[in-house]
């Protein structure tokens, strides 16, 4: 942990503090600051774990247990732009599967690797997301965890090449386009940029018209749920053991 310094200067350990001080107890810090550290080097290395650790009062093991459970943090360096392709059951059913072997073979990278050297502009680090929550609008990506919805091969493969220009399409949804380590910062908690604030880009619209449209043919037909009788008999609560 003595090289943390090194690393981690002291505007990064102000954040730091400011992020332990949201919570009663410190530990609980834990996941904002490994989002802090993945701003700041573009993933969770050796340095970042004991930085958290020194932090926290924690040990290095405690931390590397928590960073390697999540998928959203790295263990290697990421690209510029972070790219998820969901490849789960409907999702791969409706062209997931394709749209992923599409940019795969055009970046000529797999899961969890990167085209272009980590973090310079145009790198793009690609990978398979089990389940992005967004079965209305499949198939779906996210770069940077922004939504890119109904989405088939060619416009994948557009997406990707206006990225690795140095460009940032719209999502379908969200806030505008971050690179991966600003998208980073703002799971941390900061909202700040040089020259101003995130504050008025963060929001976006998050609801799609395919996610409305249940409630909305509801309530033209008046449809609602059957209310819960007062009276309703609760199944008993299991005895503790």
């Amino acid at each position: 942990m003595s090289n943390t310094g090194a690393v981690f200067g002291e505007d990064v350990r102000a954040d730091a503090k400011q992020i332990i001080s949201r919570y009663p107890e410190s530990r609980s810090a834990l996941l904002p600051m490994l989002h802090l550290v993945q701003s700041v080097q573009g993933h969770v290395s050796t340095e970042g774990i004991g930085f958290c650790a020194e932090q926290l009062g924690l040990s290095t093991a405690e931390v590397s247990a928590v960073a390697t459970f999540y998928t959203m943090y790295k263990r290697k360096p990421c690209g510029q732009h972070l790219v998820s392709v969901c490849t789960n059951t409907l999702c791969a059913a409706l062209g997931g599967d394709s749209i992923y072997r599409t940019l795969s073979e055009h970046l000529g990278v797999g899961h969890d690797e990167t085209a272009g050297r980590p973090g310079e502009e145009g790198s793009l680090t690609l990978e398979h997301a089990e389940c992005l929550a967004a079965c209305d609008l499949g198939p779906v990506l996210q770069v940077n965890y922004e939504y890119y919805d109904n989405q088939t091969p060619e416009k994948a493969l557009d997406l990707v090449k206006a990225l690795q220009r140095g460009e940032k399409p719209a999502p379908t949804r969200g806030a505008p386009l971050s690179d991966f380590r600003g998208a980073e910062r703002q799971l941390a908690g900061f909202f700040d940029r040089p020259g101003g604030s995130y504050e008025d880009t963060v929001d976006g619209p998050s609801a799609a018209e395919e996610t409305l449209r249940g409630a909305r043919i509801a309530n033209e037909r008046g449809w609602t749920a059957p209310a819960m009788p007062d009276d309703a008999e609760l199944p008993p609560v299991p005895e503790k053991k």
